[in-house]
């Protein structure tokens, strides 16, 4: 009996560790509310731990309310609703000082938030190219390869594919030309550890792309702003630098930029391409919209057809963030180079995804797919600047499909504080300061999904803050 109850004291820490793990796990959402967990037996074989000890594990977990059993079926997650992790408090605004903290709120979702500061188009519309649909097509273009490291250039069709999908932008490449990528935040990583050495100076569009703010900085680089118009970079402030500084590279968004939604001008881009030409300046061509765009649409790279220029895609914004695969356009020797530097860091690229982009774009929903995502995206950019002029709102760049409108709200003078003001009302912004080098300054602008913008909850919330501010 002293034994029995020795063994049983000696499991009892054991089973608590085991516990808290899983409890972990639900905490961190590994397991959903509603989801079965491993047997007692897989359990046991996965930790070797005895079967009374994963026993005594669980019922802790019970205890906790964290699980439940179910006769005959096994133990499943309780439908419980999961709190927030205090990394995740999407109240602590301050955070907006940070390059991160917007990064931070686009991984989390919460249906009951109206997140018109979300990065993405609503899952909705992306729903004709679910990843389910493809699965068995995926497999079958080769079980085998799919247990081994790919290409360092990336998966050879799927290159194949993006030499037809550039060339319909008139982007005129070679497979060789191409380097495939885990996503555009990748590529750029690549074009910056291959070209931006510590003490470096580099363009950026200002406002521009936050994340990419963070890696320059991470590089050691010096990074210089370069006003953005409703028509593309002032020309003007950046003839200025050119004639007083040697950048590297001038990192851009043509089309649909973000976060102020403007379109680079054809003037303008010529203008562009001659200056880079006549001060030795590389330019990364940002394009993760290009599924939104009409195919004739302004670009540096088809202007310039990679003579001084580097295109980087992805299809996390058409297809799904959840497929990792990017790319980058540029010259053959400078993608040899970079296919090298892939290799140093990932080995290779994700073929699975990979193949599963290939897929989606040979299979033939992929052009119905583009026509029903530029239509809901050209009636919600109408309907949401409609709205936005009846509050009284200034909207910087008006063009006729964009996901995202930068906007000035009347009478706010600090975006931040005004999202503050919103959260009360299950209403997440993003404040304009997080899109510049210097987040600690206050901006009037916030960015805007058009499609969050004509959800109920957020226009009712718009129309009473700023009602308040009147009285």
């Amino acid at each position: 009996m002293e034994t029995k109850t020795a063994e049983k004291r000696r499991s009892a820490p054991i089973a608590e560790t085991l516990a808290d793990l899983i409890g972990q796990q639900i905490a961190d959402g590994v397991y959903q509310p509603g989801d079965k967990l491993p047997s007692l037996r897989e359990l046991a074989q996965l930790h070797r731990y005895a079967k009374n000890t994963v026993v005594s594990a669980f019922d802790l977990l019970v205890s906790r309310g964290m699980i439940e059993p179910r006769r005959g079926s096994g133990f499943y997650v309780t439908q419980q609703q999961r709190k927030a992790q205090p990394e995740e408090d999407s109240g602590q605004l301050e955070r907006a000082m940070d390059t991160v903290w917007l990064a931070r709120e686009q991984l989390i979702t919460q249906p009951e938030v109206a997140a018109v500061g979300d990065g993405f188009p609503p899952i909705e519309w992306l729903a004709d190219m679910r990843m389910d649909r493809y699965y068995q097509k995926v497999v079958r273009t080769g079980l085998g390869s799919l247990f081994r490291y790919g290409n360092r250039f990336g998966y050879a069709p799927l290159r194949d594919s993006l030499v037809r999908k550039l060339g319909v932008l008139g982007l005129g490449v070679t497979p060789n030309q191409l380097v495939l990528t885990h996503g555009a935040n990748d590529a750029l990583d690549l074009v910056i550890r291959y070209f931006v050495p510590p003490g470096a100076t580099v363009l950026v569009d200002e406002p521009g792309y936050y994340l990419l703010f963070g890696k320059l900085k991470l590089a050691g680089a010096r990074v210089i702003g370069v006003p953005r118009q409703a028509d593309g970079p002032d020309l003007a402030v950046l003839e200025n630098i050119l004639a007083t500084e040697r950048p590297r590279l001038f990192f851009t968004q043509s089309l649909a930029h973000n976060p102020t939604g403007s379109d680079l001008s054809a003037p303008k881009a010529y203008r562009l391409l001659q200056l880079a030409e006549k001060h030795n300046l590389g330019i990364v061509e940002d394009d993760p919209f290009a599924d939104f765009k009409p195919t004739s649409a302004v670009r540096l790279s088809t202007l310039d057809q990679l003579e001084r220029t580097i295109y980087v895609g992805s299809f996390s914004k058409s297809f799904s963030a959840a497929l990792r695969v990017g790319y980058i356009a540029c010259s053959a020797a400078l993608a040899n180079d970079l296919a090298d530097l892939k290799a140093l860091i990932h080995v290779s690229g994700s073929e699975y995804c990979e193949r599963m982009v290939d897929v989606m774009l040979r299979e033939g929903r992929y052009e119905r797919h583009l026509v029903k995502l530029r239509q809901k995206l050209g009636a919600a950019t109408e309907q949401a600047q409609q709205w936005l002029d009846e509050q009284g709102c200034e909207v910087f760049a008006r063009n006729a499909q964009t996901l995202y409108l930068w906007v000035k709200f009347p009478g706010i003078a600090d975006s931040l504080r005004f999202a503050e003001d919103l959260l009360p009302h299950g209403v997440k912004m993003a404040p304009g300061r997080v899109f510049h080098l210097d987040s600690s300054a206050p901006s009037a602008w916030s960015r805007c999904n058009v499609a969050a913008m004509l959800d109920p909850r957020f226009q009712k919330a718009v129309k009473e803050l700023l009602a308040s501010q009147k009285t």
